[in-house]
């Protein structure tokens, strides 16, 4: 008689495909493809007469799955959930454990922090119960999230507009968009003045002059504010003899920074691969789950993908260690290995995302990824050790140079040991950095001579709008929200039409600016920063043992259904005129709207129903065609990413990666196409034999 096969369930069929090829025969693993159960779509589903009792019903679509599911159990041995090891994850095992019938007090739950043969192995050897106190924090989020959107949804419906939705962390990431947008509309610059003179010192002719800024006027830090104050400083500077009066030389360290949480690993997908946070986390997630590499079979290529901690393993950190050793030398190797301390906030649950093994080199396995896996990989590998070498050495000199009333002064580093950064450094939004120079030789009470004095007007500037990468480590720092939650937070502001992203940074829509009037008007204690962090410390709470699930909604519940009450009462009908725009309706000759969609913005006929014609909102850029010298216009891939093309496509073929600029090659009459890197943005000549460049001195924005 054959053996009954044990069954393992996990959640996505790739993640079984990958299961199952680790664990071999004697193992059958299948996918339930996500959650099973949920609240019902067309009822509240929480009574709160009966201690927030929750209506669970099949999700529809997954009725098919659950009855194979059944047939499966039947089939096995042995049953293991071995879904994702997180709060979300446990709620899922929990509902199939019901939905299967299964002993929830039985050890059926297996989990995993990689799917790599030693880990799925070890996992399926030592099963434990359901951890229960996980799924009640899970059901607290899940009915905290249902009660703020079942009953403010519908109100916003009614009073403003259809389709229309508020949720417990959209909202506050909301406001915080629109509170930077006020704070910038609320700006007023102010003016001051930089004042720098070029100098030379010790006889020696160098081939760029040294600069030093205006430090103090009459022994006081200088503050200049007009052009009278500036004219001064000037005048003073040129008719003063000038002498070194101090040198102080150091070495400054720089430290590389921890290998990566969800949070960072999205910040920095953003800033350096230009990845929204959704596709991020949609790559990554197919690093995590395994990817097929001919001679080792299917394999996890990163460990688990939502984490707050920035802790790794013993193991892993004997094995970086030697990589570092072997591709570095060991003056890049620390004598004891670094140890990072996650957050305050941090729930610490699972190691930082680190690549599973460091014998996989990016460019080993870059045959086997797709351009996006592999950079998002080689960004994780590069940055794990990176976090484990030795940090960067510079030596710094501060030179202090006295005149008569004013002092300047001269700052310069050079990096004597690369460290960590010669594989990796990390990103920041304005890409500001301090460069390395060849610093001179300065000796106390030496003659300085003065070639020229300049004086820069300048003005303060506003806080910067958020771009995905700053909102979510400001999300992070505040508490809101969870790693698993960020991308989604994001794409439902964006995708609901209250958050556009422009140029990567993120603008309020005027609904957007609306609909968070009335949350702060009516809803303030749901839009607060600290109030909804405090949700996360409960909901945090429920998991360690240290709260019921249902204090959580019994503390909140009745005040909310006050606000809502009030809100239904007090908040008259608002209505929204749509954008006209200046484009006729080429079917009746009305003049076009602006309507937001599900993919953005569009132009759509204000005659609907009558008249149902649509149009894309085409964007052009200032640039001719090449080919044929008609507009070029912006448009995007499937897969989101920006790319210019002909307006006559298909007659005209002609497709660039990078913006066309509007001026010719001086050299060879061919387009030239702008291009962005860390030194700053320069026009290329597309040309291959000629490749003529020259920078581009003012901010240009794609």
């Amino acid at each position: 008689m054959q053996k009954k096969p044990k069954l393992v369930i996990v959640e996505s069929p790739a993640k079984a495909k990958s299961v199952a090829k680790l664990l071999g025969r004697g193992y059958k693993v299948t996918a339930s493809q996500g959650h099973v159960r949920d609240l019902p779509k067309s009822q509240f589903g929480i009574n709160p007469d009966e201690n927030f009792a929750m209506k669970y019903i099949t999700i529809r679509g997954r009725g098919d799955i659950l009855a194979d599911l059944r047939k499966q159990v039947k089939g096995a041995s042995q049953v293991l959930l071995a879904t994702d090891p997180d709060r979300e994850g446990e709620a899922i095992s929990w509902h199939l454990a019901q939905a299967l019938g299964l002993d929830e007090k039985a050890p059926i739950r297996i989990e995993f922090n990689e799917i790599t043969k030693p880990a799925v192995q070890a996992a399926v050897k030592n099963p434990r119960v359901i951890d229960m106190d996980r799924v009640d924090a899970q059901q607290a989020r899940r009915a905290l999230d249902r009660v703020v959107g079942y009953k403010i949804s519908p109100l916003l419906w009614s009073k403003v507009k259809k389709g229309l939705s508020a949720g417990r962390v959209q909202s506050v990431a909301v406001r915080m968009v629109a509170d930077r947008e006020q704070e910038i509309d609320a700006f007023i610059p102010e003016e001051y003045w930089e004042v720098a003179a070029a100098f030379e010192t010790g006889g020696r002719k160098l081939k760029e002059p040294l600069k030093g800024k205006l430090a103090t006027i009459s022994g006081k830090k200088a503050s200049i504010r007009d052009q009278k104050g500036a004219d001064k400083a000037v005048e003073l500077i040129k008719e003063s003899a000038f002498t070194i009066t101090s040198v102080k030389k150091k070495q400054r360290k720089k430290s590389p920074a921890p290998p990566f949480t969800t949070s960072t690993l999205q910040q920095e997908a953003s800033r350096k691969l230009n990845f929204t946070s959704s596709r991020t986390m949609q790559v990554v997630q197919g690093l995590y789950e395994g990817i097929d590499l001919e001679a080792e079979g299917t394999q996890g290529l990163v460990t688990y993908i939502r984490t707050d901690a920035v802790r790794v393993s013993d193991q892993a950190l004997a094995a970086v260690r030697e990589q570092i050793k072997s591709d570095w030398g060991e003056n890049y190797l620390p004598k004891t290995p670094r140890a990072y301390k996650s957050g305050k906030r941090a729930q610490d649950a699972h190691e930082a995302i680190r690549p599973t093994d460091m014998r996989r080199t990016p460019e080993k396995i870059k045959s086997r990824l797709s351009r996006e896996q592999w950079q998002l990989y080689r960004l994780i590998y590069n940055r794990f050790m990176a976090s484990q070498m030795l940090e960067a050495l510079f030596d710094t000199v501060t030179a202090e140079i006295g005149g008569k009333g004013v002092t300047l002064r001269y700052y310069g580093e050079h990096k004597v040991f690369a460290g960590f950064t010669t594989l990796y450094e990390e990103g920041t939004d304005n890409g500001d950095a301090q460069k390395s120079v060849v610093l001179p030789v300065f000796k106390e009470n030496a003659p300085v001579r003065i070639l020229d004095v300049e004086a820069v007007q300048r003005f303060t500037q506003p806080p910067p709008r958020y771009t995905e990468a700053s909102l979510i480590q400001q999300l992070e720092e505040k508490g809101i929200g969870r790693p698993s939650t960020f991308a989604p937070t994001i794409g439902t502001i964006v995708g609901r039409g209250y958050v556009s992203r422009e140029n990567k940074r993120l603008y309020p829509t005027e609904l957007g600016k609306m609909v968070n009037d009335i949350m702060m008007q009516y809803f303030e204690p749901i839009v607060d920063m600290d109030f909804t962090a405090e949700m996360e410390n409960r909901l945090d709470a429920v998991e360690e043992s240290q709260e019921p699930w249902t204090n959580v909604l019994s503390g909140f519940y009745p005040d909310f259904i006050n606000m809502v009450e009030n809100a239904e009462t007090s908040l008259e009908k608002i209505e929204i005129q749509d954008e006209v725009s200046d484009i006729p309706c080429d079917q009746c000759g009305a003049m076009m709207v602006y309507k937001m969609g599900r993919y953005g913005r569009f132009l759509a006929c204000p005659r609907f129903p009558e008249c149902r014609n649509t149009k894309p909102i085409i964007a052009y850029i200032n640039a001719p065609c090449p080919t044929c010298g008609a507009r070029l216009q912006e448009k995007t891939t499937r897969k989101g990413r920006k790319f210019y093309g002909c307006e006559r496509y298909p007659e005209c073929d002609f497709t660039s990666w990078e913006m066309v600029d509007e001026k010719p090659c001086p050299r060879c009459g061919s387009h030239m196409t702008v291009k962005r890197r860390k030194s700053g943005a320069a026009r290329l000549c597309a040309n291959a034999n000629c490749r003529y460049h020259e920078p581009i001195e003012e901010n240009i924005e794609e």
